[in-house]
């Protein structure tokens, strides 16, 4: 946010950028940034015939206006109706504690006391960081407040300011480090703002734009994937987040595997049960053999077997290590996670919930819901818990759990999302999680454009997510030179993701300590490529077929019934193998 503050110890540097332009308010927008506007003292420009609330509603049409801040009660109330459809959020704004704000007639520090009140109108606040960490006269930090979980419970978000990197009265406690007290404002341990202004917004934009590296089926591209070798390999790679696919195995058990058929990620079919081979048309599956026909006893005297996505290539991984490691139930890895010190949370995915409860009798969710109670991970509030699912109706039951973070997966490549959809994810998710495909389409392994998916969900305050990213050079497009670094630059720099899950997590780590992405001035092999850029090289003639469009994501695509009971099952439903 710009503003205007009095020229104090800003030496001669005001000298240098006097000529430069102030923005406008109505000015276009760089893809992926948000805009905020302050509007302050409505009553005095009312005396002057102008009115601050024809003037934003008039910029909301012409721009997307993310953000709408005041220190005014009836102003925020007055455009509410006009701006509660779309992106943009209603914040209030705090300012003294002693201050009067000119509609109730009350200091903020008293309303402070009444959050519930401010939610009738706003969407969240804005307060300087000392409301949230307090600094004494000594320059030293006070106990942090309870500001932030009182202000969430109550439904709102949190935004501090007043951060400023010259600031001479930085606490000791930091250092004369300002990244220090932004992490301390987002990541403590005990709650965390959901955003900051500053004076200076390329330290915060470096402080909290670090890509978040999650695990697919831990490092699955040189183990068996949910193996305790993958998990082991994916915390000394450098993964942020471990996830656990959970399937449910006959006698009930909930365990981490990548597939619900185990002939994907087993020796099932090489094993004693390989006669057991069935087809399963309501998940689509043709001579599979499932983990809810086989007891987890059953289940540890298989192998794990290594995935091979592109063996049509003859691209095999690691033969060495095609069959070690011990798959793990959810509670073991649970335990582990909580015990890998490196590791900052876990994500949980979640799916054919539904068909689980109702036709096999297994209450998927409520497994889930019990293992975490029954951990000890669950009392760790510095460690994240994020629960991913294509079904609305599983993240809708996690919803009361409160403080874990919910992973909408769209299961299909998409080139649009109606903003009608987005409101609709906003209900039962804090987060998306899509293809490649959704963010950069190709056709015949050539980029053909890219779409708005990623900006437009980031618009509406979700960060993207983006899968499946792995080594192979078949996996990318021509147009990324075969180069998984080069592949996951596009995406970054370009589209501006929030994180990646990945096969190979120690790719992306290494991406990241890449020091030429630290330069001013990127050299020109670290610049995206344009997308499309080669097929628009091409000939007509060498031009691959048109393929039919992506679907755009609708309303009905994400709202789901609510999850049947479980049905109640026969005494013994397993097969039985000596």
């Amino acid at each position: 946010m710009l503003k205007l503050r009095p020229v104090i110890c800003l030496f001669s540097l005001l000298l240098l950028y006097s000529p430069a332009p102030l923005l406008a308010a109505q000015g276009s927008r760089s893809r992926g940034s948000s805009k905020w506007q302050t509007l302050a003292n409505d009553s005095f420009f009312s005396q002057h015939n102008l009115s601050m609330r024809n003037f934003i509603i008039s910029v909301s049409r012409r721009v997307i206006v993310n953000y709408v801040s005041s220190p005014e009660v009836d102003f925020l109330r007055s455009i509410k109706s006009r701006l509660r459809t779309g992106p943009t959020k209603l914040v209030f704004q705090f300012l003294g504690r002693d201050d009067v704000e000119p509609s109730t007639r009350q200091i903020y520090g008293s309303l402070l006391n009444n959050l519930t009140f401010i939610k009738t109108f706003a969407t969240g606040i804005l307060v300087p960081k000392n409301y949230i960490w307090p600094v004494d006269s000594s320059l030293y930090l006070q106990n942090y407040t309870s500001l932030v979980l009182d202000a969430h419970k109550a439904g709102l978000e949190v935004y501090a300011s007043s951060f400023m990197n010259d600031d001479a009265s930085l606490p000791y406690d930091y250092s004369y480090d300002p990244v220090a007290e932004y992490l301390s404002f987002i990541d403590n341990g005990k709650s965390s703002v959901d955003g900051v202004l500053s004076d200076f917004p390329i330290t915060p934009s470096a402080t909290i734009a670090k890509l978040l590296i999650i695990s697919s089926e831990g490092a699955s591209g040189d183990y068996p994937g949910c193996t305790d070798k993958a998990y082991e390999k994916a915390v000394s790679d450098g993964a942020d987040i471990l996830d656990c696919p959970v399937q449910m195995t006959n006698d009930g058990i909930p365990i981490c595997l990548g597939s619900v058929n185990l002939r994907d990620k087993t020796n099932v079919a090489q094993s004693e049960f390989s006669n057991l081979a069935t087809n399963n048309p309501d998940l689509n599956i043709k001579d599979g053999i499932f983990t809810y026909n086989l007891t987890w006893n059953q289940i540890q005297r298989l192998k794990p077997a290594i995935y091979n996505p592109y063996i049509n290539f003859s691209l095999f991984r690691s033969p060495r290590t095609k069959n070690d490691g011990n798959l793990m139930q959810l509670s073991d890895f649970l335990v582990f996670a909580n015990n890998a010190s490196s590791v900052s949370g876990i994500l949980i995915s979640i799916e054919n919930a539904a068909y689980l409860a109702e036709k096999q009798g297994l209450g998927v969710t409520d497994a889930v819901l019990d293992a975490l109670s029954k951990s000890s991970y669950n009392n760790q509030p510095a460690k994240k818990i994020m629960i991913k699912s294509s079904d609305s109706a599983v993240l809708s039951k996690f919803k009361s759990r409160g403080n874990d973070e919910r992973f909408y997966l769209v299961d299909e490549d998409v080139r649009d999302i109606l903003n009608s959809t987005i409101l609709e994810i906003k209900k039962i998710a804090t987060s998306v999680v899509v293809s490649k495909k959704s963010v950069f389409p190709t056709d015949k392994l050539f980029v053909t454009g890219e779409t708005g998916i990623v900006p437009k969900l980031q618009a509406f305050n979700l960060p993207v997510y983006v899968q499946y990213f792995q080594n192979e050079f078949v996996s990318q497009p021509w147009d990324f030179f075969s180069d998984p670094h080069m592949e996951l630059n596009e995406h970054v720099y370009s589209m501006g993701i929030n994180g990646v899950i990945t096969e190979y997590p120690a790719t992306v780590a290494k991406f990241i300590r890449n020091r030429c992405l630290g330069y001013k001035n990127l050299p020109i092999y670290m610049t995206p490529v344009p997308p499309g850029g080669l097929i628009h090289l091409m000939a007509s003639k060498n031009l691959p077929p048109a393929e039919a469009p992506n679907p755009i994501l609708t309303e009905s695509d994400v709202v789901e019934p609510p999850l049947p009971p479980v049905m109640q099952r026969p005494p013994s439903t397993a097969f039985v193998l000596c």
